[in-house]
């Protein structure tokens, strides 16, 4: 039986590409090839280019990067002018809570003025009376989002880093009074030297 010209097959059939890899000398006779050769041929011919799909790729990462920006929260306390507030290397963020707020010149609880410095600094002792009222107001509207969450109340001071110990003393104090016994200050976020 006669056999086909090498012509006349496909050039992507398996015969054609076993004689295309296969190296003949001047004579047509096949050469005799190391197995290093033989595998780099082989690799040759079965390696298919992958070709990667760039679109799918930037649709992966645009949707990783949206997810990533959804599910990290940062809590930013909005400050007065006229509070500057100490520096704190901390990388814990603060939880939502009451915010009170210790400038030079007024004591306020979110946004709402209590009492100010020079009363506050006037009060024999260490309890603010108008400042325990406004938080005991704050706990009576406060509705726990949980049924298993604990029972301790939370606030937050954000006072001037210039005022005097005493003041902030009474502060924490009459919050303590107000059965706020979970006590956060708020500080500017410093970068950590490395």
């Amino acid at each position: 039986m006669p056999r086909a010209p090498p012509s006349s097959c496909s050039p992507t059939s398996p015969s054609a590409t076993r004689r295309s890899a296969s190296p003949r000398n001047s004579e047509g006779s096949s050469v005799k090839l190391t197995p290093l050769e033989k595998r780099a041929a082989r690799k040759e011919r079965n390696h298919s280019g992958l070709d990667m799909n760039l679109v799918a790729l930037i649709d992966i990462f645009t949707i990783l990067i949206f997810f990533l920006m959804s599910s990290t929260g940062v809590e930013i306390l909005s400050t007065a002018q006229a509070i500057k507030l100490p520096q704190s290397t901390a990388e814990k963020m603060p939880r939502e809570m009451l915010v009170v707020t210790v400038s030079a010149t007024d004591i306020l609880v979110d946004g709402r003025k209590v009492a100010s410095v020079a009363e506050a600094m006037g009060i024999e002792g260490d309890l603010i009376p108008t400042l325990k009222a406004e938080l005991e107001l704050h706990a009576g509207r406060t509705v726990l989002r949980k049924e298993n969450e604990a029972q301790s109340k939370s606030v937050t001071i954000m006072g001037d880093k210039e005022i005097p110990y005493s003041l902030l003393r009474k502060v924490m104090y009459t919050a303590a009074r107000a059965n706020y016994s979970d006590v956060s200050f708020a500080v500017s976020q410093k970068a950590v030297k490395t």
